[in-house]
């Protein structure tokens, strides 16, 4: 049996610990961003949690009540309608975002004319603010959309969508994908161009359509893409605030009211520790849906 001996010298145990060192210098060009960062993010947390254990209205005397505010948050029905509204909008909305944005990338990715320009034109809603389209479509649906459903006699369509409870979330869905749309075909037109191009003329010499192709190797490979788009979008979707408060204003009555606007308004209403404790509790979920991205795309090779 043979034994191997490495000898380690002095020079290579100091060549390592200069590779492992971080300059100070680096330190120093971080600290003003984790300075501002800890001022505007960490301190105003912190106290935000502190104070959802208080009947504080956010001005004035408070006292300590405990956990009153968060039992209180699960016997709520206007909270509850609030994350329900939240959750299913936003799954819903993922959804058809990424159904869309995934064919359209397909198409502006084929050997097409202009798709350069096509391209430019798709990622326009993007760089718009979301509470100008808001208010843009607002006057379609109150205006245009029942205008053209008198003209065509649809009677469904001669009302405004923001007026009935049970479809002014469809308005909402439509206006935030149309939205959100150019942010998820812009990371699947990256996935798709990283696909190398041998792999389809491998399949068209082996006969494979184009529908076999897509469902078979465009799919499957660009699948961490599709991951990615999922948990960021839903993440995002959660937060949604400008664009319902523009068409809706959470109404009609409370049926489109979002977790963010249920915190504002709280804020507003003298509602402060209440809603700090409700703001809490939507921090820690989306804290685990951060988790969950981690756990899903830890391991994946496909970006």
């Amino acid at each position: 049996m043979t034994t191997t001996t490495t000898i380690v010298t002095g020079g290579d145990r100091r060549a390592r610990r200069s590779a492992r060192r971080v300059e100070p210098i680096y330190y120093l060009f971080l600290l003003p961003s984790l300075v501002l960062f800890t001022l505007a993010i960490t301190v105003p947390g912190v106290v935000g949690i502190f104070f959802s254990f208080t009947d504080s209205i956010g001005i004035g005397e408070w006292s300590f009540n405990g956990l009153t505010n968060y039992i209180a948050l699960f016997s709520d029905p206007a909270i509850l309608q609030s994350y329900l509204f939240t959750f299913g909008f936003s799954l819903v909305t993922v959804i058809v975002v990424n159904v869309i944005a995934f064919l359209l990338a397909v198409g502006l990715t084929a050997r097409i004319r202009m798709k350069t320009g096509l391209r430019a034109i798709f990622v326009i809603p993007m760089v718009v603010s979301g509470i100008i389209i808001a208010y843009v479509f607002n006057f379609l649906f109150s205006n245009s959309v029942p205008a053209a459903g008198t003209a065509l006699g649809i009677p469904w369509l001669q009302t405004s969508l923001l007026a009935n409870p049970d479809f002014a979330w469809v308005a909402i869905v439509i206006v935030t994908a149309w939205q959100a749309v150019p942010g998820a075909l812009l990371i699947y037109i990256a996935g798709l161009l990283a696909v190398p191009g041998d792999i389809y003329e491998a399949a068209d010499l082996d006969g494979a359509g184009k529908v076999q192709q897509l469902f078979r190797i465009t799919v499957p490979l660009v699948a961490g893409y599709v991951v990615i788009n999922v948990i960021l979008g839903f993440k995002g979707f959660l937060n949604a605030y400008d664009i319902i408060v523009g068409l809706t204003n959470g109404g009609p009555g409370t049926a489109t009211r979002s977790i963010a606007m249920t915190i504002i308004a709280g804020f507003n209403g003298g509602d402060y520790a209440y809603q700090m404790a409700n703001a809490t509790i939507f921090f820690v979920v989306t804290i685990l849906v951060s988790l969950l991205q981690l756990s899903i795309t830890r391991g994946r090779n496909a970006l």
